[in-house]
């Protein structure tokens, strides 16, 4: 048994500020039951390429979703348009197969390291993130790498 099993779901996060790596930790559910949802339910999921640390992506989890995700290896989000569950890839067939999870500090953001199979944005781009602001001026930083026209069929 965890030193932190006996921390209450809203204490939990402060309290593994202390722990080390080599402490044993409560169960991955204690700790889900420990994650802080927002309102809506759901938490922003980060999506980073494992191997060279660029970021693709930021969307939605539910619990439902964390949970499919964890136990399949594919990444499964949650449509807030859609108000369902989004398995990554369904419709494009660019799939995220999840490397690692890890919960920041405070418990209310998530980070995945992913193997990203094409374009992670819906606009053919590697990364949802091509548009880069400074205090003059705005540029597109990439190009799509498939016609999103390819990659959905036209819509």
């Amino acid at each position: 048994m965890s030193r932190f099993d006996q921390q209450p779901t809203d204490k939990l996060f402060k309290a593994l500020e202390s722990a080390s790596p080599q402490d044993e930790l409560p169960s991955t559910a204690t700790l889900l039951d420990a994650v802080r949802f927002n309102a809506d339910g759901l938490l922003p999921a980060i999506a980073q390429q494992h191997d060279t640390q660029e970021v693709l992506m930021m969307a939605w989890m539910n619990r439902e979703a964390l949970e499919e995700t964890l136990n399949t290896h594919r990444v499964c989000y949650y449509s807030r348009s859609r108000k369902k569950l989004w398995r990554k890839g369904e419709s494009s067939g660019q799939q995220q197969h999840l490397k690692s999870a890890a919960l920041d500090c405070d418990g209310d953001t998530l980070l995945l390291q992913v193997e990203q199979t094409g374009p992670a944005c819906h606009t053919g781009r590697r990364s949802c993130f091509y548009l880069s602001l400074t205090h003059e001026h705005a540029t597109i930083n990439s190009e799509p790498l498939i016609n999103p026209d390819e990659l959905y069929g036209k819509q």
